[in-house]
């Protein structure tokens, strides 16, 4: 169970870490953030639909159920905005890079929300993981890192951390088949962007019958495929270890830059993957570390200070 609920985590980051590679080619012909990610929400109803209908599921949802989904959705379609926003703001590189601060907040908000124990080696490898990402955000020359898209991401960050902590510890949504949820969370989701051409955000039409392969794109992989494998991983081993393999995506994203791109890597940009990739194996193997670290943690004892 924990091994199928790795696997699925690590396919979550990769097929997320794919947004940019399809939203900034739809940016520079002319479409903005609201609209792609309105054809992306969409398009992911369809596929999900007849997938629940090939499995005999109804889209039928209780008016208990309404509640939940619907703040999951929104929560869902907030952090898309502000991430897919930032990248007019600075290189989506780095946004994705930066976006990666929600494991640290999923285990800051379980631990003091719900009193999740905080494990050493969840500290171990977020400190790890921590130093990874640092020598991974590294801008290129001549190029600032904007304070507005530092903002939008840190926001996509915190409702993304509330969204994982939610579907790990609500009932109800536990109760309801992955690909029902991920319909509703996204139908729930659209209304963010329909709200946004309602205040004024102008629609910005597909300009050419090549973009819908982009749109496409990214109504499957990062939408349908990414959502549903970190739900089912949440299930399988809990919000703090998922988001923690979240962490893999710029790792992935920097292999493709070098398979499909033929673009180099720097030695830091190596040590940086590196370190993310000891931070998640460790993940795996923490019941096995855990003790090791207590054991080395009880060979230094605290000093006590001498009574006055």
């Amino acid at each position: 169970m924990k091994l199928k609920g790795y696997l699925l985590a690590a396919l979550a980051a990769a097929t997320y870490g794919t947004n940019p590679a399809f939203a900034v080619p739809l940016y520079a012909e002319g479409m903005n953030p609201n609209t792609v990610l309105l054809f992306r929400y969409v398009l992911g109803l369809p596929i999900l639909a007849c997938m629940l209908m090939a499995r005999g599921y109804s889209l039928k949802i209780s008016r208990r159920e309404v509640m939940p989904l619907g703040v999951l959705g929104v929560l869902m379609g907030i952090s898309s905005l502000t991430l897919f926003e930032s990248y007019n703001y600075m290189n989506s590189g780095i946004a994705s890079t930066l976006l990666f601060v929600y494991p640290v907040m999923v285990a800051v908000l379980m631990t003091f929300l719900f009193h999740e124990r905080f494990r050493a080696t969840t500290a171990l490898c977020l400190a790890i993981m921590t130093g990874g990402l640092i020598l991974l955000l590294r801008a290129p020359e001549g190029v600032e890192i904007s304070g507005i898209g530092v903002l939008l991401v840190m926001l996509s960050s915190l409702t993304y951390a509330i969204y994982l902590v939610m579907t790990n510890v609500s009932k109800t949504i536990q109760a309801i088949p992955t690909l029902k949820l991920l319909f509703w969370q996204l139908a729930f989701g659209s209304m963010v962007f329909l709200f946004m051409f309602a205040i004024g955000t102008p629609f910005t039409p597909v300009p050419q019958a090549t973009s819908w392969i982009n749109l496409v794109a990214l109504g499957v992989l990062p939408t349908v495929v990414s959502l549903g494998c970190t739900t089912v991983a949440i299930h399988c081993i809990g919000s703090t270890p998922t988001a923690i393999f979240g962490a893999l995506e710029p790792v992935t994203a920097v292999a493709l830059s070098i398979l499909t791109l033929d673009q180099s890597i720097t030695p830091r940009e190596l040590w940086g993957g590196l370190l993310i990739v000891i931070a998640t194996t460790m993940v795996v193997a923490s019941d096995h570390i855990d003790p090791v670290l207590l054991r080395v943690r009880k060979m230094f004892p605290r000093r006590r200070e001498p009574h006055s």
